[in-house]
């Protein structure tokens, strides 16, 4: 009898040799890319360590040391900090330095504001005065500060001239103890305000004109748009340059250091350049890397807590 043949199931065919030389390909592609992205990630974290980090560490550890260049440096402990706090001009730079900051404040932070909503109205010739107010901000410090000193001369400067020509009384502006430091305020707004302009700009440029409609129609006036539409939609950029110009201010050095040399009456001494003066006047590094640490310090310390209170006052 006759048996019926096996069918055998077929063998599924061997994958396709061209396919597995694709795969490898593009594992061999992702691995070089990865091994790039990572070597240039390598390359800037060691370059931001050699000229950032190192610095601030090398910092700390010459806070607590004599420093010698001849004979080398040697552990002092808090004896840089002692001498630093028995130094009755410590109150004083760092008086003059909060001082600075609140006038800063008063100027430096409302009118690169407000002249960034006057310039959001405009609807000519917008371009040309944005080049206008940021062109300070391209000129050296040194420069702007020598040029405002020549303003600021109770002689011939310029705003003095004006003074007289309009039949005002002038003022000694920069030898004055009273209004030494307001002035070096104003030079500094003047230099900085463009950055913080265009800032503005940019964040006024993103609110809905929706909204500036809807108020118009309820009859709010202009200054009740900017209290309730502007500075609301504004908020998060306003809190940020505000903290970085607090930061900036607290560590003013240029205008002091060219325009008054710290004087009249020690009236312009601020925190900065009281280490410039510990480190290249005394020739004391120790003492100046103290005081260096001591303003990280403070301003790492605020800078935590405001922070912490305005993440706090977001969330509610």
């Amino acid at each position: 009898m006759a048996t019926a043949p096996v069918l055998e199931k077929p063998l599924p065919p061997p994958p396709a040799t061209g396919a597995r030389e694709r795969s490898a390909a593009r594992r061999r592609r992702r691995v070089r890319e990865h091994v790039t992205a990572y070597g240039f990630l390598c390359a800037a974290v060691a370059l931001f360590a050699l000229f950032s980090w190192w610095p601030i560490v090398r910092n700390v550890l010459l806070a607590f040391q004599h420093v010698n260049f001849a004979t080398g440096n040697t552990w002092a402990g808090l004896a840089n900090f002692d001498k630093l706090f028995n130094d009755p001009l410590l109150g004083t730079a760092w008086r003059n330095t909060a001082l600075f900051t609140a006038y800063a404040l008063v100027l430096g932070f409302l009118v690169p504001f407000l002249t960034a909503v006057l310039l959001n109205e405009f609807r000519h010739a917008r371009a040309y005065f944005r080049v206008l107010v940021y062109l300070p901000v391209m000129l050296p410090p040194v420069v702007v500060a020598l040029m405002w000193k020549w303003f600021y001369d109770p002689g011939p400067g310029l705003i003095n001239e004006i003074l007289r020509t309009l039949h005002l009384p002038t003022s000694d502006w920069l030898d004055s103890s009273s209004t030494s430091l307001v002035s070096l305020v104003i030079v500094s707004t003047w230099a900085n305000m463009g950055t913080a302009t265009l800032i503005y700009l940019a964040a006024l440029q993103t609110i809905p004109g929706e909204l500036y409609e809807a108020a118009e129609l309820d009859g709010a006036n202009l200054w009740q748009r900017l209290r309730h539409v502007t500075v609301p939609q504004t908020r998060f950029v306003l809190l940020v340059l505000l903290l970085l110009q607090i930061v900036a201010t607290m560590q003013v050095f240029t205008e002091p250091y060219v325009m008054t040399g710290g004087g009249p009456e020690d009236s312009t001494v601020t925190v900065m350049f009281l280490v410039y003066r510990y480190a290249f006047v005394y020739n004391d590094f120790g003492t100046a890397s103290a005081l260096s640490l001591l303003l990280l310090l403070v301003l790492a310390a605020f800078s935590a807590l405001y922070l912490r209170v305005t993440r706090g006052a977001e969330e509610d």
